[in-house]
């Protein structure tokens, strides 16, 4: 079995990448911010059904400083470049994303380089595939790029885009034989193991609690953590992910509204506030001056984009479990966990 190094391993696609690596049988490294992360990362895999014991190794490493890179590369047979920051509201300025997400990402690859690492797995996101662009009735591709540029590309798109492109740049340039694979996820839910959530997982969980009390006319993919992880896993080893990026993606796009509506059917009693109502544009961009964190949404009202994950599907024989089920699982593990205000 391999040594394998996942950075930003308490995150939410990194714990799940972890626990599947190490059912696998792998020894696994993994960065955190702070060493103090690591009992909780612990619990986090006991939640998930394991016990990593020596077979785990934190490291300590921040995407905005060299410290800790080279001693949690070395060894390490495969990468898995997971970490990056992720907004809980709209920054000061774009910097504040593109810069640690850039150079992070190379600090990564050529830590990754140095170590003798076969292959890097990079987490992106379709936000690097699918804005900026004119309105098309076509999926987007891994062959599409955000166009920086646009009008409607928010600091965590261009985050997102600049550090996948040097990424691509640094392998050709400056790789030394190193190989690049990269996964574009959509939306990405999924049973959580703990109580630090996701942007996209705190959605969900403020449908359930009643903080959501209309649903913006607002469209996106969707996809399961665990197939996410199962992605990585599969683009970390096959001759044919060498040199290739991979959309994540289980099926047509959602809206919130239908987010909500899977919610109720599948869990009950327990989705009986989520929310019911879909306003029209005009509200939404009239409430958004009053409130500051709906104005991220309104260049998005109305946008339907579309994606195919047929490539991951054909090259790596992936087989993502569908929309609803993934909705449904996300909610179920707040419920289970005792995550949502009032304990239920």
């Amino acid at each position: 079995m391999s040594t394998i190094l996942v950075t930003g391993g308490s995150g939410f696609v990194g714990s799940q990448l972890i626990l599947q690596l190490l059912a696998a049988g792998h020894q696994v490294h993994t960065t955190v911010r702070n060493l103090k992360r690591e009992p909780d990362l612990r619990a986090m895999l006991r939640t998930g059904g394991a016990e990593p014991g020596e077979r785990l190794r934190c490291f300590a490493a921040e995407l905005e400083r060299d410290a800790g890179w080279r001693e949690a590369a070395a060894g390490c047979e495969w990468v898995h470049h997971v970490a990056s920051p992720f907004p809980t509201g709209a920054p000061k300025h774009e910097d504040e994303l593109v810069v640690p997400a850039r150079e992070g990402t190379l600090r990564v690859l050529r830590a990754a380089r140095e170590a003798g690492a076969k292959r890097v797995v990079i987490t992106s996101s379709f936000a690097a595939v699918g804005y900026g662009h004119p309105p098309q009735s076509a999926p987007f591709t891994e062959a599409d790029w955000t166009d920086v540029n646009g009008a409607d590309v928010q600091p965590y798109m261009k985050s997102k885009t600049l550090a996948e492109r040097a990424a691509w740049n640094f392998v050709t340039k400056e790789g030394g034989g190193l190989e690049l694979a990269v996964v574009n996820p959509v939306g990405v839910f999924g049973p959580v193991l703990g109580p630090r959530l996701s942007t996209s997982v705190s959605i969900v969980q403020r449908m359930l609690e009643g903080r959501m009390p209309f649903c913006p006319r607002i469209y996106f993919g969707v996809v399961d953590v665990r197939d996410v992880a199962d992605l990585h896993i599969r683009a970390m080893t096959h001759p044919a992910a060498k040199s290739e990026r991979f959309l994540a993606v289980a099926g047509g796009s959602m809206s919130l509204l239908d987010m909500a509506t899977a919610l109720r059917r599948r869990l009950g009693p327990a989705a009986r506030q989520a929310p019911r109502f879909q306003p029209p544009d005009w509200l939404v961009r009239f409430l958004a001056a009053g409130i500051r964190d709906l104005r991220p949404v309104v260049p998005q009202l109305g946008k339907f984009r579309s994606a195919t994950g047929e490539k991951a599907r054909r090259l790596l024989g992936w087989a993502p479990r569908g929309n609803e089920e993934c909705v449904a699982a996300t909610g179920e593990s707040l419920v289970r966990l005792g995550l949502l205000k009032g304990g239920r």
